[in-house]
């Protein structure tokens, strides 16, 4: 598979990034040398030095020979002028846009049915939203993916120290702790992502992800000791897209919510726009301000400016003043190892909404959902299976699959599965997989030869 990038900023370089790491085609074409020199030291892909809105610049790239055009530049405007172009040097290339300008919301049905004919616009802001609106409905989670239709949870969690799991080999603690356990699919140990097997032992700090049923979601996260206490009161640091958008969420989920903007036009503007809210004109990240709000009352902060520095100094300073939990917005992914380390758990980032949307557009064969964890080193992706394949018929252990690789939930109708060894996949069955980085290749080579897709 070609893939032409256009854009090397943040997203533009983990998406090749990972690409390349599966050995395909990739090319990045973008104005900025540097950028372009960051990519060409540290990937071992093909770079172009130009405008993606360029024709002459994405024939260079090879566009004529790519089965995806990937515009992921900052500007709206640039990457829809790139699928603009793209189609017209190229009209069977698939053509994927970032868009984050909320202007655009109401318009994807028309750019995929009408010229420029884009096949697919992301907007990594309203994800995001998603995913706080999770963080908050599952407290104890720091972070959560939805698959089948929200029926089933990818869950990650911090263990707490004393947690009455740890120290116990996973195959005896069901009979250990007296309840039964969700199947953990990784473990990130020290920076270092981890397949358990039956023998290893959870430690304190260690962060698990595990499947559960969304009907079971509640009572699996009790088994780590990670309660749910409803959220009632938010404190949202930042007016910006993301800010308005995800106040406009709360109002709609009946939350009583604060909005906190140091832009006074702005302000009048969000107050204008939002209809319970509580505008508050100042700096988050000031002391006074906070006690003033009874920051101590907040079931929620959640920092949303675009300085991430201002965000981890608001978030911190929350904390400290009594906030029960805070969920701050990072877009530097060098940032994300200090996050625990500091006491930030939770954390958000449109850079990171954007690869996870991007990916499930570029598997081969049509992939449902796709979900990449610790800055994509892995992914986990749903998929059908169909009467022809060699993952039916026989039970799981049987099955040939890459090392690193993991089948973490079989949907069958109604019925959720979490398999076992034992378990065997049936025609129809809808599977979630689990897989690193290294084995994605293998693993996408099965969905796309075995497996098809809805």
């Amino acid at each position: 598979m070609k893939v032409v990038i256009v854009g090397a900023g943040e997203v533009g370089f983990h998406i090749a990034s990972h690409l390349a790491v599966e050995n395909k085609d990739v090319v990045v074409v973008d104005k900025d040398p540097n950028a372009l020199r960051r990519v060409s030291d540290s990937i071992d892909v093909q770079v172009v030095a130009g405008s993606g809105g360029s024709p002459l610049v994405l024939q260079e790239a090879g566009l004529k020979e790519a089965e995806i055009l990937l515009a992921v530049t900052d500007s709206d405007e640039t990457n829809l002028v790139a699928c603009l172009v793209a189609n017209v040097v190229s009209p069977s290339t698939k053509k994927i846009a970032r868009i984050r300008n909320a202007d655009y919301d109401d318009y994807v049905g028309a750019f995929r049915e009408n010229p420029p004919y884009i096949d697919t616009l992301i907007n990594p802001e309203t994800e995001v939203v998603k995913t706080i609106s999770r963080m908050m409905r599952y407290p104890g989670a720091v972070d959560v993916g939805d698959f089948a239709e929200g029926r089933v949870k990818f869950v990650g969690i911090y263990l707490d120290e004393g947690a009455k799991v740890i120290d116990i080999p996973l195959e005896g603690l069901a009979a250990q702790i007296g309840k039964k356990m969700p199947l953990i699919a990784a473990v990130i140990r020290d920076e270092k992502l981890v397949i358990p097997r039956g023998s290893f032992k959870l430690q304190a700090g260690d962060l698990v992800y595990f499947i559960a049923e969304e009907e079971r979601l509640l009572e699996t996260l009790e088994v780590f000791e990670k309660q749910r206490e409803p959220i009632r009161h938010v404190l949202i640091v930042g007016g910006g897209q993301i800010g308005r958008r995800l106040a406009v969420t709360l109002e709609q989920e009946g939350i009583h919510t604060k909005l906190v903007e140091s832009d006074p036009d702005r302000c009048a503007r969000l107050a204008d726009s939002l209809n319970k809210t509580i505008v508050i004109c100042g700096d988050g990240s000031d002391q006074s301000l906070l006690e003033e709000e009874n920051i101590r009352d907040m079931d929620a902060v959640v920092t949303l400016t675009s300085d991430e520095e201002v965000n981890i100094l608001s978030s911190l300073l929350a904390k400290r003043m009594g906030a029960k939990k805070t969920i701050t917005r990072i877009s530097k992914f060098s940032y994300f190892p200090l996050m625990s380390a500091i006491g930030l758990e939770q954390v958000v980032s449109p850079r990171l909404s954007a690869i996870n949307s991007i990916l499930q557009h570029i598997r081969r064969g049509k992939v449902l959902a796709s979900r990449s964890i610790k800055e994509a080193e892995a992914e986990v992706m749903e998929a059908v299976a169909l009467e022809t394949s060699d993952i039916v018929g026989k039970p799981l252990h049987k099955i040939d699959l890459p090392k690193g690789s993991l089948v973490t939930a079989i949907i069958r109708g109604d019925q959720v599965i979490i398999p076992s060894g034992e378990s065997v996949i049936e025609p129809g069955d809808r599977i979630i997989i689990f897989a690193v980085r290294s084995a994605i290749a293998k693993i996408e080579k099965i969905l796309a030869v075995k497996l098809e897709f809805f």
